[in-house]
């Protein structure tokens, strides 16, 4: 193999540097003494001071910001629409109480005709104001730049957005400040981005203090956090800092914390939940840093919608709209989840609620939520498959992880993008195409779509009768139909996680089926499924584990028989395949049998035995209704199919007839995409945190 090209030098102030250009950016660094070495180091990808392996990061914030500003400049025009129209009706009334009612003798004739002249003159003043009103520039998107090393961030978002843009690039160290404003003025940025020599907290907690109604205030529409390890510390200052309405960007390094149960201690006191154990981890740790934002705004009476939540190589990227409403914050609670989780056996897994919103209509039609607590957890000490101990996780975020409107405006964007400018495009279109399909409930989109969000299409469809679309300053265009509507704040998740092949096949010791065949099998029984993002070779569906582990004895049975004596006693896979269908009924009765032993309460032994006698005859089992009952309480429609009612039923779930239709199974599998990241560099991931130069590398 040649040798790589040396790094591009430039000359700035009679020095020289070494530029790096990502996106429509370029940024300097010191040239040492030592060309070849550091050479070496900017072509691998490990000078500190600048990671390529981050471009996917920033190319994706960079379009994550378009599609919010989008939607911002929308319902900033619609707002500004709406009170325009109500100002000018109130001035229309005043001026019709100005009209005189005077006697006779000319003065009621002149005063008419001074208040149809008038009158003429108020329709004018009107269509003026609106035409001022359209013709006025909009104010520029605030975006801060919290830990901004290089000053590359806020250098890509003040020359890629397409929306006029005030960026503040902070950081507390000095020699970053020096090297932000080369930077700066080697892009000929000079008036678009601030620079600020302070700590990110006080700097943010600043913004919050002087927010408000009146001049000099300083709210940001767009808070961007991309520190060396946990964004916690942070997380109390930015929540207040960002604007209502506005965008907070939170990346988190520190995967061997929120994705590992190697430090849990450290994990619950950054995150408040315990970590996730399993493939599982990175989504649980995804769902624990959603709660800690969520928890750190609760506090100070906002609300987060999360719009993309990513894990990503080494970190997790997260994007929350911030609402400063207090009735959607009421749906806090009924968002958290506990998770009981069989790590050490079989990998299964339950979820338990903290609390319920029950919707109801009130005279008006408008739906008003009562909040209770939730029932106590049906999960015991042992998993219900296998037999080994469960463990507590959490507790964690429960509600959606993206809002799809905002992931398709993403996807609309990319085929009009430069290659040259965004070079992660595939895998962005691949990473986003599997994360819009990941929530298999939130496929009717217009079901889920929040009351206040049709609302406003529909005021902005009474502003389009007038004017189709609305100028921006940009010479943009703004939708007659909102980009981003939010999703119904009392929406939650109600299949979180999802299941690996790999994995269950090494439990029972068999040979792992092909994707395409297990979906298939789940297709054909009438269930969904689909991928997640964090990790390849995963299945997202809505069938129970009775479910997935029947398909897999079912796979042993018809195609990969397990090598006599690979199931030994005591594991995991001898508990799943001692529920084989030839002998269903006989394990229930043992099993229950020596659950009633341990129980000295006599009524608890005899509805025991009277369930499992039910369950032998064929029949439903006592508490099928109960179940049924308690979904329906908690606002959700379980499938009334045969499956789900064999959740309960080991002798109707033996009735299942299981097809392994790869064919099937490549239809729901979609087109080819670069969806997972294959490692881009030798010895890649966070790098070292930068000393020297500043704390806040762009890592």
């Amino acid at each position: 193999m040649g040798s790589k090209a040396p790094p591009k030098v430039a000359s700035y102030n009679e020095k020289g540097y070494y530029a790096v250009t990502e996106g429509e950016a370029e940024i300097l660094t010191p040239a040492p003494k030592d060309f070849d070495s550091v050479s070496s180091k900017i072509q691998s990808g490990q000078e500190v001071f600048y990671n390529p392996v981050q471009q996917f990061n920033r190319d994706l914030s960079v379009l994550a910001i378009r599609a919010f500003a989008q939607d911002f400049e929308y319902e900033r025009e619609a707002k500004r629409r709406k009170f325009g129209d109500q100002r000018e009706g109130r001035a229309q009334g005043r001026g019709k109480k100005r009209k005189r009612e005077e006697g006779p003798n000319g003065v009621k004739a002149r005063a008419n005709r001074d208040s149809s002249l008038k009158a003429n003159e108020d329709e004018e003043e009107p269509k003026q104001q609106q035409q001022q009103r359209h013709e006025r520039p909009s104010p520029p998107i605030r975006i801060l730049d919290a830990l901004s090393a290089t000053g590359l961030r806020a250098i890509r978002y003040a020359k890629e957005l397409p929306v006029k843009t005030h960026v503040t690039a902070n950081d507390l160290s000095a020699p970053a400040i020096t090297a932000i404003k080369r930077n700066v003025e080697h892009n000929g940025l000079l008036g678009n981005i601030q620079t600020s020599t302070s700590d990110a907290i006080a700097h943010m907690n600043h913004a919050h203090s002087s927010s408000g109604d009146g001049p000099g205030t300083i709210p940001y529409h767009v808070v961007d956090l991309d520190p060396y390890g946990t964004a916690t510390p942070f997380l109390d200052a930015a929540v207040r800092a960002v604007a209502d309405g506005g965008l907070l960007c939170v990346t988190c390094t520190d995967s061997a914390i929120f994705a590992s149960t190697g430090y849990l201690e450290k994990t619950f006191s950054q995150y408040g939940g315990l970590p996730l154990k399993g493939p599982q981890a990175h989504e649980g740790g995804l769902r624990l840093i959603l709660h800690a934002i969520a928890t750190a705004a609760a506090r100070y009476g906002i609300s987060i919608e999360p719009l993309l939540s990513l894990s990503i190589d080494f970190y997790a990227r997260v994007f929350v709209r911030i609402h400063k409403s207090p009735a959607q914050l009421k749906m806090l609670a009924s968002k958290a989840m506990v998770v009981y989780n069989c790590d050490a056996g079989c990998g299964a897994w339950s979820i338990q609620r903290i609390a319920h919103a029950k919707g109801s209509p009130n005279r008006n039609g408008e739906i008003v939520y009562k909040h209770t607590a939730a029932i106590g957890s049906s999960a015991g000490l042992e998993c219900e498959h296998c037999g080994f101990k469960t463990h507590i996780v959490g507790p964690m975020w429960g509600g959606p992880l993206h809002n799809p409107y905002f992931i398709q405006r993403i996807l609309e964007m990319l085929p009009s993008l430069d290659s040259k400018v965004y070079g992660t495009i595939p895998r962005i279109e691949g990473m986003l195409s599997t994360a819009l399909q990941e929530d298999l409930d939130l496929e009717n989109l217009e079901k889920h779509a929040a009351a206040p969000a049709k609302k406003a299409d529909q005021d902005m469809a009474a502003f389009s009768a007038e004017s189709v679309t609305a100028s921006t300053s940009t010479g943009a265009e703004t939708p007659s139909v909102r980009p981003v509507p939010p999703i119904d704040p009392a929406y939650r998740t109600t299949h979180p996680f999802f299941i690996v092949l790999t994995n269950l096949a090494a439990v029972i010791h068999c040979e792992t089926p092909s994707e395409a065949a297990f979906r298939g099998a789940l297709s054909h029984l009438g269930y969904r499924s689909s991928r997640s993002h964090t990790k390849a070779g995963s299945i997202v569906t809505d069938a129970s584990w009775n479910v997935i582990w029947e398909i897999m004895r079912e796979w042993v049975r018809q195609k990969a028989p397990i090598r006599e004596g690979a199931v030994k006693d005591g594991t995991a896979g001898k508990g799943i395949m001692s529920h084989d269908r030839s002998n269903a009924s006989l394990n229930d009765a043992r099993e229950t049998f020596k659950r009633a032993s341990k129980s000295q309460d006599e009524r608890t032994i005899r509805v025991e035995i009277e369930a499992l006698l039910q369950r032998m005859g064929g029949k439903p089992p006592q508490d099928l209704e109960g179940v049924e009952q308690r979904a329906v309480a908690e606002g959700t429609s379980p499938p009334q199919d045969e499956a789900w009612r064999a959740k309960a039923s080991p002798v109707q779930l033996s009735k299942l007839k299981i097809n392994f239709d790869e064919v099937q199974g490549k239809k729901a599998m979609g087109k080819k995409m670069m969806r997972y990241q294959m490692n881009p560099l030798p010895d890649w991931g966070p790098m070292t945190k930068a000393k020297a130069i500043s704390n806040d590398t762009d890592h």
